[in-house]
């Protein structure tokens, strides 16, 4: 996805991997729909495939009302995945505390109550519109201080712990889906600037 000539195919590639993941997961929300775990699990994994889907739509310019639906509506979907992370947070907030370094102050609780709201905002304001591109770039911040604060850190700590190696991939990718969603979002407003003035 890194090269123009390939990214398309990249982005077909991300939806083939990570739609499988986000499948399984979804037996789970089935079976358990109760536990916020499953449904963060589903929303991790669905998040990655709608970012792939919107990243395809950006490089396909041959239908470009087409891949404005669909780019928005992947909006849709990516932000109701960033409400689900915000619910997730609130409803393991002591799950979450453990993760945020003791040293940062004001304190752990705080900052995962801080984060729990930040996701909710943020969701909300991508799936509505308001403020989109200012919450997307700031959801991909965030996600980059969550690698860079807790992620990282512990893979330098535990460098054998499987999940940690996990956390890893998983907070990248979320980082890069935001990315792509929060350019896609300005694309869209270029776009509409381009057409109103033509």
């Amino acid at each position: 996805m890194q090269w123009r000539r390939t990214a398309q195919a990249g982005a077909v590639a991300m939806v083939i991997l990570y739609l499988p993941f986000a499948w399984l997961w979804l037996r789970r929300v089935i079976g358990f729909p109760g536990l916020i775990g499953t449904w963060s699990g589903f929303s991790e994994q669905l998040a990655l495939v709608v970012a792939g889907i919107i990243a395809y739509t950006l490089l396909a310019p041959d239908d470009p009302l087409w891949a404005s639906r669909t780019a928005r509506i992947g909006r849709v979907l990516f932000g109701m995945c960033v409400v689900t992370f915000g619910l997730a947070h609130f409803l393991a907030l002591s799950e979450t505390a453990s993760m945020v370094p003791a040293w940062l102050p004001p304190g752990q609780r705080f900052w995962a109550m801080a984060t729990a709201t930040a996701h909710l905002l943020a969701g909300i304001a991508i799936v509505s519109g308001i403020l989109a591109s200012l919450a997307a770039r700031l959801l991909t911040a965030m996600i980059f201080g969550f690698g860079a604060l807790v992620w990282a850190p512990s893979l330098w700590a535990h460098p054998g712990e499987h999940m940690v190696w996990a956390g890893n991939a998983i907070n990248l990718a979320l980082m890069g889906a935001a990315w792509v969603v929060a350019d896609s979002i300005r694309g869209s407003r270029e776009a509409s600037a381009i057409s109103a003035g033509g």
